[in-house]
């Protein structure tokens, strides 16, 4: 993940790029993300925060995210995706319940009773979540006190514009030119 940062506070930057890398990592979504442009104007107040995602969020089933082998008393699932493992798992201990889906490893699962064809259909993330923790840990990042939020989200691009005070349209208006700069438009002034 490339974090850039715009800002006059060199430690207020550095400090805001690693608090963004950390909160997207503990929350496993640093993966999803290609790069990060941050805007902190302090002094206006004026904060823009703008994530551009390897692929938009979509529906993912346990195929996307796992092997399915057919065996005699049940299928056998090996996770390729560890990101998806808790989801994987919560869904199996829901259908078929926890006595029914043995652990071998970390990755390996048995699941008794299955069949190939009713887990290829299990959806294990909506995308919709992903989007929702992405904007939650931006919310996150962004100092306290902040009240005005504008969302903009283009397909894999989210951008958050925010201040204390009014949201004015020059304000609203760098923001987009952030997030309009982030899907490869115009360029982005610092």
């Amino acid at each position: 993940m490339d974090v850039d940062v715009i800002g006059e506070d060199k430690y207020g930057s550095a400090a805001y790029a690693k608090l963004f890398e950390e909160i997207m990592g503990d929350l496993n979504k640093a993966t999803l993300i290609e790069r990060v442009k941050l805007v902190l104007k302090p002094d206006v107040p004026l904060f823009v925060f703008s994530v551009v995602l390897k692929a938009a969020p979509s529906r993912k089933t346990i195929p996307d995210a796992a092997t399915i082998r057919f065996e005699i008393d049940g299928v056998h699932v090996t996770i390729t995706q560890e990101r998806y493992a808790p989801d994987i798992l919560r869904v199996l201990w829901a259908r078929y319940g926890r006595s029914n889906v043995v652990q071998q490893t970390r990755f390996d699962l048995d699941v008794a009773g299955a069949k190939e064809e009713e887990l290829a259909e299990m959806e294990i993330s909506s995308g919709e979540e992903d989007m929702r923790e992405i904007m939650g840990a931006i919310w996150r990042t962004m100092p306290e006190g902040i009240k005005n939020r504008k969302t903009l989200i283009d397909g894999h691009i989210i951008t958050v514009v925010a201040t204390e005070e009014i949201l004015r349209p020059e304000m609203l208006e760098e923001g987009i030119q952030v997030h309009r700069f982030m899907g490869g438009g115009a360029r982005c002034s610092r």
